[in-house]
């Protein structure tokens, strides 16, 4: 038999009630070598339900997690394994939980068994890994790559996989039943995903045992197709409140066009999309360029945008107006003088090695998954400042530039700032110019080429793209207190390279 996994086992999840029985129709997942009497058993209230092989009780794409879901540890706690460059192996460092092997195995024999309840369904995998190579290569490892007609596997929101997964299959989000170990917060996924109308099943400790998955396709049978519902890991079952009123700042406003983008969250999340129409303001017309200026705090519903299936912010409410003074004109590409030697600079911040990668200018393009560019035509100059820590890819960008030819030696010095001079973290080093800014889909990211031209993989990088057209180091370095997005520092005017004022 395979070794055992050496990998820690995750702390068990809470104590799992059993599930009070579901209020209508129940599916039952016989196994073909059930005994008949087993059939027999069935209450008047199961004769009275649909059948199991029916279209309504069973779910037309059956969607699953992998980490902590399907298998455990969680990729990203093989870190020793990712330093070493080495690949994990199943059943070894990864191992499928009892429950999860256990299902996978009826799924496999009801491929072929037409009489199988599980038959009519298709089976998809949706994870946010950043180990997306990984992940594949265990799958094949299990012998589970075929079982999955789908596989959306890389990083950013479960929204943006379903979306996907809906697209692909055309089947609907309430055909959809989903399993996932996150419930809610910054990490979760079974609310997010239950707001978009798929039956979403929380699992913390995994599918465990069998019950956990029979529980879940009991729920589905008896469930009305009613968007926002989570089966809890005991079997209850919570409808969330339709609509949840976010709070957000307008951070800019493209009048011509009738959009803008609301800042709301933490500080890795992405700026949402808004356009007029979802304004108060003329009845089915939305508002026009005076109904919103940048700065205004708003409430709004976050939705999906019907025509690409991405975030945007619905039912918006104006709170507070923003000073006249306070909305902020066009970005100017050019530098603002403040003394006869003193220049204000536009700034922005990366982390090593990232940031020596740009100033060596190796590296061409900068992604980000927020709109921080956005607002910077092309020919606009920046100061680069370098944060203070290190980027943790797990030395990724090593493999992407190693993939166009450099050696070690080589990519040694384009991963370094120069030595002598002060030019190290908390200072900014360099001068660049960007170019255009574009949103990108991973299909893009992940050319080879691309991926070159970022210093990192397709799946690592972020969905808006910027051209770096040239940078040059400045003639020293500036000590300046980093921030998030795009700030400004004043700097003497004699530290920047001749000809970037002109």
């Amino acid at each position: 038999p395979p070794p055992a996994p050496s990998a820690r086992a995750p702390p068990p999840p809470p104590p799992r009630r059993a599930p009070p029985p579901p209020k209508s129709a129940t599916i039952r997942l016989m196994s073909p070598s059930s005994d008949a009497a087993t059939a027999d058993a069935a209450t008047a209230d199961d004769a009275a339900a649909p059948s199991s092989s029916s279209s309504s009780s069973v779910p037309s794409l059956i969607v699953f997690d992998l980490d902590n879901t399907l298998w455990t540890p969680e990729l990203y706690q093989l870190r020793k394994l990712q330093r070493n460059g080495v690949r994990p192996v199943a059943n070894r460092d990864v191992a499928l939980f009892d429950g999860a092997r256990s299902i996978l195995d009826r799924v496999r024999a009801s491929r072929s068994d037409p009489t199988d309840p599980l038959h009519p369904a298709t089976f998809a995998i949706a994870s946010r890994t950043k180990s997306v190579d990984w992940a594949r290569d265990l799958l094949g490892q299990f012998g589970l790559a075929g079982l999955f007609e789908h596989a959306e596997i890389y990083p950013g929101d479960k929204a943006t996989h379903f979306a996907r997964l809906r697209e692909k299959t055309g089947v609907p989000y309430d055909r959809m039943l989903f399993f996932d170990d996150s419930r809610d917060g910054k990490f979760g996924n079974c609310v997010p995903v239950s707001r978009l109308g798929v039956l979403s099943v929380h699992c913390p400790g995994g599918i465990d045992t069998e019950e956990v998955f029979r529980m879940g396709m009991e729920r589905f049978a008896a469930w009305g197709g009613k968007p926002n519902t989570v089966i809890e890991w005991d079997g209850e079952v919570t409808v969330l409140p339709e609509k949840e009123r976010r709070e957000g700042v307008v951070k800019r406003v493209v009048a011509d066009r009738r959009f803008g983008f609301i800042r709301y969250g933490g500080r890795n999340t992405r700026d949402l999309f808004f356009h007029f129409n979802a304004l108060p303001g003329r009845k089915g017309g939305g508002g026009d360029a005076d109904s919103v200026r940048e700065g205004d705090e708003l409430l709004f519903t976050v939705a999906d945008d019907p025509k690409n299936g991405k975030k945007m912010a619905t039912d918006i409410e104006i709170v507070k107006r923003a000073p006249p003074e306070a909305a902020s004109s066009p970005p100017s590409s050019n530098a603002t003088a403040v003394g006869g030697d003193t220049v204000k600079m536009r700034v922005f911040s990366m982390n090593l090695p990232f940031a020596a990668l740009l100033a060596n200018e190796y590296k061409t393009l900068e992604t980000r998954n927020g709109t921080m560019f956005v607002p910077y035509p092309p020919g606009t100059k920046m100061l680069l400042h370098v944060g203070q820590r290190t980027y943790p890819d797990g030395d990724r960008h090593i493999d992407v530039m190693r993939s166009g030819g450099l050696d070690d030696d080589e990519i040694a010095r384009l991963k370094s700032l120069p030595a002598k001079g002060g030019y190290g973290r908390g200072t900014a080093v360099a001068i660049v110019e960007i170019g255009r800014t574009y949103e990108t889909t991973l299909e893009e990211r992940s050319a080879p080429e691309f991926e070159r031209k970022v210093g990192a993989f397709g799946a690592d990088s972020g969905r808006m793209a910027t051209e770096i057209v040239r940078a040059e180091y400045l003639k020293r370095p500036v000590k300046v207190s980093g921030r998030g997005g795009v700030f400004k520092a004043d700097v003497e005017r004699d530290v920047i390279p001749d000809g970037w004022l002109d």
